[in-house]
């Protein structure tokens, strides 16, 4: 099949000098987002594309169709109690967005959210906001916030229809039964997160700087046509600012973090507009988060904190301390839960009754429960832990907005058990599944089976490894024989990622492709350390643990390089940007979904969206040599090789990404070209950092990223073995 050449971007230098080292870079010039010239040349890459992958598209569809069938398309989330209703969404088949709804409880003692019949219209239903009204005549839809008042009588919503992530803030008046009304208030470019006070009379959001950093937060009296009042603002760039109520809903918190220090300030009176009160002043490298509690009638605040604690301890104080030296800081408060070496703690939800934990022990997210029904004292505070079954699993806190609630919801879901959402009985203990998200076709969890492999770094770390496959793939006279496998890690900002149910997995499941994660460090797995050993000069042990955890499910029979694909995005696709230059034969493909790919570049602007505060995770290559010298050894853009065949590559990126600008893998792709690298770009023109909006669009989004994995690894049904070199040809 003969075709048009791949796109050449032109070769335009400019130069950059830090720290005595001049760099030309040929295409700094695609930073020009508005040039016609640069909106021609990825228009081109995606023609190129499409007109590669065109062999693709009745598996695409065959795929999208599996995922579509395996989905109740017209369903219902589990309602959440809050005042005197119960809120959950709605999905409709044929409909791109869900539709918001609620309906009125039995009693003041309905705890037990009812059985909603998708299929049949709930008594006393009111949809609140319907996305797909809100998305008409638009490419773009994201919703932002979205927030009713403890009393049921205001609704709070804002809207993106770019995918650049500034809202417009909306409100809806609820008061009057059967009856929504659009109020005429409306914000501009405010920033995700605003909220409303308990009594809906006024709205909090943030707005951000000419870097995108969140650093106001103001107040916005509804219906008032006053100006804004502005709360808070942040004026070091390294950090952003964000608030909320606690869950007592007596006290408003307002925070100011970076990615190493954080600070919070306490409003008791929010209706009354009371100053802001500092709780701890910022020390840099100390972190701590803030929860309201109530023992023995007296006001506490409860604090996750990691000064002299690496994996971060609990501690406490009455509230009347605040302000004094008794509440000054961590060393003065009572201990409630002290720091482990083998514990993560994340964080803590405190509730009238009683407190839930989240924590990770053993690379697995973890919650525990304590009563506070009868206790007095924090030092009496004693969580237990839920225990499951499942060697593989995540465990989190759910929807849970009553302070007085004597239950707590929790999220729960495996590599192989769907997300289930379960009610605690905190009295008794009982756990009881509320739901469990349908999978249609005949899905069958014992067809299916997950385990955990370690793999051994350079320096002797172990890494775990989850995987996942359908019973029998790759066996042959009970032994595991090599098949294809996806190997997928991120690895930075000390996210973890869990082994979760996917419906679209399934379609490589399904096929005989084995799924793995590589839990590497500079992700949350393992703890703060596990984090620390994988940021700023230590970042390479991110890329080393990869390729380590790849070499080896080869050397212990998984699979081969030639039936290996890598995929990882954001964070994760400068991983994969890294590992394409250090191990190009490991891979048979390599998918990067909006690649951090040229972090030099960026991190070396100031000026740019994010880039101050990143210099916590990254290091400053502005102003420090050693960091420059460092990042420079491994950004993927710097370090494309002459020397090696690099697999084939696919990049997938948004026009309108704020956070991981599309001009990283257009440089990127072009940089590659050079060396004859069988590379495609994939630009989304209207869309962010998540891609595409709609879940349908989303499902085909997926759809023809699997169909080219399923290409690169020979199991696709249509055109099996096609490829692409870089002038076009297919072969």
């Amino acid at each position: 099949m003969a075709s048009a050449s791949a796109p050449r971007a032109e070769q335009r230098p400019t130069e950059r000098t830090h720290h005595g080292d001049t760099v030309i870079d040929n295409y700094e010039w695609l930073r020009a987002k508005e040039d016609p010239e640069v909106l021609a040349h990825l228009e081109a890459e995606n023609a190129f594309t499409e007109a590669h992958t065109a062999h693709l598209a009745p598996l695409r569809e065959r795929i999208y169709n599996e995922i579509k069938d395996r989905t109740l398309e017209t369903d219902l989330s589990v309602p959440t109690r809050q005042g005197a209703w119960w809120y959950y969404s709605r999905s409709v088949e044929g409909s791109q967005y869900a539709l918001h709804c609620r309906a009125p409880l039995a009693g003041p003692d309905d705890w037990t959210p009812p059985t909603l019949d998708p299929e049949q219209p709930v008594p006393g239903e009111q949809v609140l906001l319907d996305g797909n009204i809100l998305a008409e005549g638009n490419e773009f839809f994201s919703l932002g916030s979205f927030d009713v008042s403890t009393d049921g009588n205001t609704l709070l919503y804002s809207v993106d229809l770019s995918g650049d992530e500034r809202y417009t803030l909306r409100f809806r008046d609820l008061s009057v039964p059967g009856e929504i009304r659009e109020l005429p208030d409306a914000v501009e470019n405010t920033f995700g997160g605003a909220f409303l006070s308990r009594d809906g009379a006024r709205a909090y959001y943030t707005t951000v700087d000419d870097a995108w950093r969140p650093d106001t937060l103001w107040r916005h009296t509804i219906g008032a046509n006053i100006p804004d009042e502005k709360i808070f603002h942040e004026g070091d760039e390294r950090f952003w600012v964000g608030a909320f109520l606690t869950q007592s809903g007596k006290f408003l918190l307002i925070g100011v973090g970076s990615s190493v220090t954080s600070e919070w300030h306490l409003v008791r009176d929010e209706a009354a507009g009371s100053a802001p009160e500092l709780i701890w002043p910022r020390r840099d490298g100390v972190e701590y988060d803030v929860e309201h509690a109530v023992l023995g009638g007296a006001d506490h605040l409860l604090i996750t904190h990691n000064s002299g604690a690496e994996n971060f301890e609990l501690v406490g104080f009455p509230l009347a301390d605040l302000g004094t030296p008794a509440g000054s800081g961590p060393e003065h408060a009572t201990v409630v839960l002290p720091h482990r070496p083998d514990v993560r703690l994340e964080s803590v939800d405190v509730f009238a009754s009683f407190l839930a934990v989240e924590y990770r022990r053993e690379g697995l997210a973890r919650v525990s429960v304590a009563s506070l029904a009868d206790t007095t004292s924090l030092t009496d505070i004693a969580p237990r832990e839920i225990e499951f079954d499942e060697p593989l699993y995540t465990v989190h806190t759910g929807a849970n907005p009553e302070w007085d609630q004597p239950t707590l919801r929790l999220g729960y879901g495996s590599l192989v058990t769907p997300s289930t959402v379960s009610e605690l009985d905190v009295a008794t203990g009982e756990i009881r599944v509320l739901k469990r998200q349908p999978v249609l076709g005949g899905y069958d969890p014992a067809h299916y089976e997950q385990a955990r492999e370690w793999a051994v770094a350079a320096d002797g770390t172990r890494i775990p490894i989850s995987l996942v496959w359908k019973r029998g793939t790759n066996e042959a006279a009970g032994q595991r024989t090599p098949g294809p496998l996806e190997l997928y890690g991120y690895g930075s900002y000390e996210a973890s990622i869990d082994p979760t149910f996917s419906v679209a997995r399934l379609s490589l499941l399904d096929r005989g492709v084995t799924f793995a994660i590589a839990h590497v460090r500079g992700g949350g797995e393992l703890g703060r350390a596990w984090y620390e050993n994988g940021k700023t000069l230590t970042k390479k042990n991110t890329f080393s643990d990869f390729v380590a955890s790849a070499r080896h499910l080869v050397s212990h029979g998984y699979t081969t390089p030639a039936q290996l694909v890598a995929e990882g995005g954001s964070a994760g696709g400068l991983l994969m940007g890294a590992v394409a230059n250090l191990a190009p034969e490991l891979f048979a493909g390599i998918l990067a979904s909006v690649p951090f790919v040229d972090p030099l570049t960026s991190i070396l602007d100031p000026d740019l969206p994010l880039t101050v505060i990143e210099w916590d995770e990254w290091g400053n290559p502005l102003h420090d040599a050693e960091v420059y010298r460092y990042m420079k050894e491994y950004s993927p853009y710097e370090n494309v090789r002459t020397d090696v065949t690099y697999p084939r590559i696919l990049a997938v990126t948004s026009l309108n990404d704020t956070r991981v600008l599309y001009v990283e893998p257009a440089k990127w792709v072009a940089r590659l070209r050079e060396v004859e690298a069988p590379v495609l770009l994939k630009t989304e023109m209207v869309a962010g950092h998540g891609g595409v909006t709609g879940r349908y669009n989303s499902w085909r989004e997926r759809a023809f990223e699997l169909a080219w994995i399923l290409d690169v690894l020979g199991l696709a049904e249509d055109g099996a073995g096609t490829d692409v070199d870089v002038d076009g040809a297919a072969h």
